[in-house]
């Protein structure tokens, strides 16, 4: 779009000003503004306003506007059903040599709840306000980047650009609790092994600086039940070994150790997501009354549960030991089970994590790439949560998390979770930069080798 000023009329302004006024009216002064991007935004908002929020997110009005969007860019489309009513979205944009393993920049289309009345705007309105703030629950965590994708495929296809590799964008369902019906059961199908794909990009999170965030694995969810068990007593008499002593007791040294993890982020010495973070979720016990609980009576049994998460770099056995002699020994009437527990190492006992040198080619052309699209990334990191591409990195493929946002308060899952628009646009031409230069890429690869090894 150009903005164009003419001619003007002038009554007495001083002599310095008319001659600066006559300077511009008469050179015809052209103000470039980004190209369509009030359509971007518009396209970005529509999006936000499909509520698929958990536990029943809009996954067929997702689908429809995915769709929508990837006819009028001309991408090729299809929707995979592995548990009905969940759709795996994937596009496509065919390769000149589709001999070359593919690429593929997945997203998930489900957003966790919001407490609509703890946000400043509806969290489904994508309300934008006059500093350019987007609000709105999924802005951040990821249907930016699932959008930033497709506009900037669309880019490159209105430049005549054409992709040497095949690229698919997926959209997955599930993600924000565990993507086991979504990208699991998408990265074992017959349909994922037929793409070939040689790299996948999947979420970040934002950076509150100027470099961009990049992860390279992520730690691993342990989601425990500790359980003690222990004879009922009256509430007045003090015995050893009751359920809550003793739970109290594990909860103590599970504090201790989660303070000692703390205190190694606190001092700089470690990332977020080189720590084993451990934070308790429910504790329950108590015998209920009709008016709340019985007072004097001491429960036979006790329990909490804990969101731990571990880095590819732990030692899971020596965790395991201190479970079992420290956190719920046996020898205090205690037991513990696992809701569930992922693996930091892969069937081989290998850390599950992607390569960031000269080793992974994918990991040089994004490094390339961004910087080419004036972008910077910071120092290559753990994902301190879980994400999708621990799916595909199970597979033996390079998966990259990256989400660009700079500058950014880190808002995912949060009250009030808002993008800026212009860095909204940024992301847009960073993508546009690593698309093409993945796509491009016409050297062999180390994937099937990588896997022959596996």
């Amino acid at each position: 779009m150009v903005r164009t000023y003419g001619i003007c009329s002038l009554s007495y302004v001083p002599n310095l000003l008319i001659f600066l006024l006559f300077f511009l009216c008469t050179s015809r002064v052209v103000v470039s503004l980004p190209e369509d991007s009030s359509a971007i935004i518009s396209r970005f908002q529509q999006y936000l306003q499909i509520n698929t929020a958990q536990p029943s997110p809009d996954y067929s009005g997702a689908a429809d506007f995915i769709f929508s969007q990837a006819k009028t860019i001309g991408l090729e489309s299809q929707s995979i059903e592995f548990v009905k009513g969940k759709p795996v979205l994937l596009l496509k944009w065919p390769g000149t040599n589709p001999d070359l393993p593919s690429i593929l920049l997945n997203s998930h289309t489900d957003v966790v709840a919001a407490e609509y009345h703890k946000w400043t705007h509806p969290p489904f309105d994508a309300h934008l306000d006059k500093t350019g703030d987007i609000y709105a629950r999924g802005s951040q965590d990821m249907k930016c980047v699932g959008m930033q994708y497709l506009e900037a495929i669309r880019r490159l296809k209105n430049s005549g650009f054409q992709p040497v590799r095949t690229l698919y964008v997926s959209f997955v369902p599930d993600e924000e609790i565990g993507g086991h019906d979504g990208a699991e059961k998408f990265a074992q199908s017959e349909e994922f092994e037929k793409m070939n794909v040689g790299i996948v990009l999947d979420e970040g999170l934002a950076s509150t600086n100027e470099n961009y965030r990049v992860f390279f694995g992520e730690r691993c969810p342990w989601w425990l039940v500790i359980k003690a068990t222990g004879s009922p007593g009256h509430g007045s008499k003090l015995y050893d070994n009751s359920a809550m002593e003793n739970l109290l007791k594990s909860i103590e040294s599970i504090r201790r150790f989660r303070a000692s993890q703390f205190d190694l982020v606190k001092a700089g010495l470690r990332a977020e997501g080189e720590v084993i973070s451990v934070n308790m979720v429910f504790l329950k016990a108590g015998t209920p009354s009709p008016t709340g609980f019985v007072m004097n009576l001491q429960p036979s049994e006790a329990e909490a549960g804990f969101d731990i998460r571990v880095p590819p770099t732990a030692d899971e056995k020596m965790l395991e030991k201190r479970l079992e002699e420290e956190w719920a020994p046996s020898s205090r009437s205690m037991t513990f089970e696992f809701k569930q527990r992922v693996s930091t190492l892969n069937e081989f006992g290998k850390p599950v994590v992607t390569a960031t040198d000269d080793s992974n080619p994918w990991w040089s052309l994004l490094e390339g790439a961004v910087k080419k699209a004036n972008g910077k990334l910071g120092k290559p990191e753990v994902f301190p949560a879980s994400t999708d591409a621990r799916y595909f990195r199970l597979r033996g493929l390079p998966a990259i998390g990256f989400s660009p946002m700079a500058n950014t308060p880190i808002l995912l899952h949060d009250h009030n979770e808002f993008l800026n628009q212009a860095e909204y646009l940024k992301g847009i031409e960073i993508y546009e930069s690593i698309i093409k230069a993945y796509t491009s890429y016409t050297e062999h690869t180390r994937n099937d080798a990588y896997r022959d090894e596996l």
